[in-house]
């Protein structure tokens, strides 16, 4: 081997220890911030930021276009009247996720480690492949939706376009190499220019208030099809990856010492949760609320995406269209790179291996790129990776009750009884329901 070639390896070798000893720096810092937040050294508004972050990177889950084109559609064919689905939706979103953040605080590992040391090796590579694939289905969303952002802004070949949003996934990944500091700060940005495009829609919309919190307040339907819609609404609120990757971004953020300083990291991050789930659901409902006031009031129903946006554009003007098509785009890429990160977790924490992540989120484009090059129908692909995603929602749902309700694993932090009973319904809920879809979407 040349003295070159050494040099080269080494000066990598070099970069990368300098990259970990970083990471465990910034690590050390945000949690010498958090120790004193437990010794009551820090008072007010304060005391949130060490603990503030992990849930909005789960949250982007909730906002990626598949939630687009539901809501839209929900809102132009019934108006206001399924706005508590969404409400409903995001409260049984919350529980989810508490448990799965509790389960990382309180372990310190994440889902997947503690199902590779409860489960037989043959389970546990079941468990891997499935979680992969549907990782896989969803990015597939993902991704498709994020450059039909890009098609729509820029008018450019869709082609382009998937060219474009792949290359913006993998400058996206650089925050992640940077570490867990930078990743949440940019995704929370993009989460907040969603936020701002969708309030920035509404007003422009002009909704009426009364009939809003009448559909927010009043679970009612109309008709079988109503009842299939909120089926839809509330069978796609948990989505696996999420619920993998919330326990990895808790496990070693800030390490509790013992069970009192535990309960304590929980009940901040609690407030993590429910802050970052109240602005995903309000992003969600806004979506509603403009397919309804827009849409449901011209007698207008729009199920595509990209006719909703040249609906918007002739019904209110260029900018709400613009609005509509910079919210499909930053969220279509803040999900897909959500995506990729828990495709590692699931990888490293099922089986113990863990390959490249620029290597990995070149091979979950692979599939959206090929369905746009080769002029696949998007809708049939977006359903049928609905129909993988459906799969897959069982086999994280349920492991992840079960461990949070064991002590032994748990510790002080293991569910209450109330919270074990609310989970298991919530739980045959989203199971039957997305069964139920998954029945529809094949044979119905």
């Amino acid at each position: 081997m040349s003295s070159k070639t050494l040099s080269q390896n080494y000066d990598v070798s070099n970069e990368k220890v300098d990259n970990e000893d970083n990471e465990k720096e910034k690590r050390h810092k945000n949690n010498r911030s958090a120790m004193a937040v437990l010794r009551g050294d820090v008072k007010g508004i304060k005391r949130l930021l060490p603990f503030l972050g992990p849930a909005f990177i789960a949250s982007v889950a909730y906002i990626d276009p598949g939630n687009f084109a539901t809501n839209i559609t929900a809102g132009s064919q019934y108006g206001y009247l399924l706005l508590w689905v969404i409400v409903v939706s995001n409260l049984m979103a919350v529980l989810i996720q508490s448990l799965s953040a509790k389960l990382g605080i309180a372990t310190g590992k994440n889902l997947p480690e503690v199902a590779r040391e409860r489960f037989p090796k043959g389970v546990r590579i079941f468990l891997w492949i499935q979680s992969e694939l549907v990782i896989m289905a969803t990015d597939l969303a993902e991704f498709i939706g994020a450059a039909l952002g890009v098609y729509l802004l820029f008018h450019i070949p869709m082609i382009a376009a998937a060219v474009i949003t792949a290359i913006a996934s993998f400058a996206l990944l650089e925050l992640q190499r940077k570490g867990y500091r930078p990743l949440e700060a940019g995704i929370t940005t993009m989460v907040f220019i969603v936020v701002l495009a969708f309030v920035c829609q509404v007003v422009l919309a002009k909704p009426d208030a009364m009939s809003v919190l009448e559909g927010a307040l009043i679970p009612r339907f109309d008709g079988v099809q109503t009842v299939l819609l909120a089926t839809g609404i509330l069978g796609a609120t948990v989505m696996p990856h999420a619920i993998y990757l919330h326990s990895h971004l808790t496990q070693n953020r800030v390490v509790g010492r013992n069970e009192k300083e535990k309960r304590q990291i929980f009940k901040f991050e609690f407030i993590d949760i429910v802050i970052a789930m109240l602005i995903a659901g309000a992003i969600n409902m806004s979506m509603l609320i403009v397919g309804a006031a827009l849409f449901h009031k011209h007698g207008l129903l729009v199920s595509d995406l990209d006719v909703a946006y040249v609906k918007f554009g002739q019904l209110v003007g260029p900018v709400s269209a613009i609005l509509f098509g910079l919210g499909l785009l930053i969220a279509g890429l803040s999900s897909s790179s959500v995506g990729t990160m828990s495709g590692d977790v699931v990888m490293q924490g099922f089986i113990k291996k863990r390959i490249p992540i620029y290597v990995r989120r070149l091979i979950t484009m692979i599939p959206p790129l090929a369905i746009i090059v080769f002029g696949v129908n998007t809708t049939y692909a977006l359903v049928m990776s609905q129909v993988v995603l459906s799969f897959g929602i069982a086999f994280a749902l349920v492991p992840l009750i079960m461990f949070t309700s064991n002590k032994k694993i748990m510790g002080e932090l293991v569910n209450h009884k109330w919270t074990t009973i609310a989970s298991w319904i919530v739980a045959v809920l989203v199971i039957l329901l997305n069964l139920f879809l998954l029945v529809q979407t094949i044979f119905g």
